[in-house]
């Protein structure tokens, strides 16, 4: 295996997300953090098991028809991941941070029918991302649309619950209205296109109500 230099690009409570190369391919390696305050046997167990179930979410979603990156290699011992560089995209919060500046609505629109859908293809092969912001979307430009590519699985799971499913939905609401205010509209496409292609449509959109008013109600106890 051969690298180049090392160029940090991101850093979150994780791991860190370096550009380097891998035999000769532009690539993106993503380190894992050592937990100091976890015992290390447990440390390194969950690490393991964090890092494995990450690289069978990303391969099962390219099965899937999903758009991620490639996995290149895993290295177990230093909690490393080489993955594919997505050249030539834009991350989802910025994406849509532009546009509506920009009052351009009607590509946001279609934009996140298609995060929707995506997520539906997802759930149906029971994924449950773990982490759904517009932080962990990549949006990628093709000749007359826009396609999304999911990234960062380091929180995912398998499951067919619909309560699991219906909490990643919640999540990234939450996340996606206390980012994005006044754009519950846009919310609403993602809905749509999740119900067009999810097999449970019905029984998670419910899930999904009633855990928004469980979080409601924790709000209001406090």
């Amino acid at each position: 295996m051969a690298t180049l230099q090392l160029q940090l690009v991101s850093q979150g409570a994780e791991g860190r997300l370096f550009e380097t190369t891998f035999l000769g391919k532009p690539c993106l390696k993503k380190e894992r953090f050592k937990k100091a305050y976890r015992h290390p046997v447990l440390d390194e167990k969950l690490t393991n098991k964090r890092l494995t179930q990450e690289c069978r979410s990303l391969s099962k979603c390219r099965s899937l028809g999903i758009r991620t990156p490639t996995v290149y290699y895993v290295d177990h011992k230093t909690n490393t991941i080489y993955m594919e560089y997505m050249k030539h995209t834009v991350v989802l919060k910025d994406f849509i941070d532009e546009h509506v500046a920009r009052g351009e609505r009607t590509i946001l629109e279609d934009l996140c029918y298609n995060v929707g859908y995506t997520i539906g293809l997802l759930h149906n092969g029971d994924i449950i991302h773990g982490d759904l912001t517009t932080s962990n979307i990549l949006v990628m430009k093709r000749i007359d649309k826009y396609d999304c590519v999911m990234i960062d699985f380091g929180l995912s799971i398998n499951s067919s619950l619909v309560e699991d499913k219906g909490v990643d939905l919640y999540v990234l609401e939450k996340a996606f209205l206390s980012t994005h205010p006044n754009s519950q509209d846009l919310f609403d496409k993602i809905l749509a296109g999740y119900c067009s292609v999810a097999r449970a449509q019905k029984a998670v959109v419910t899930k999904l109500r009633e855990v928004r008013l469980r979080g409601r109600k924790r709000s209001m106890v406090g």
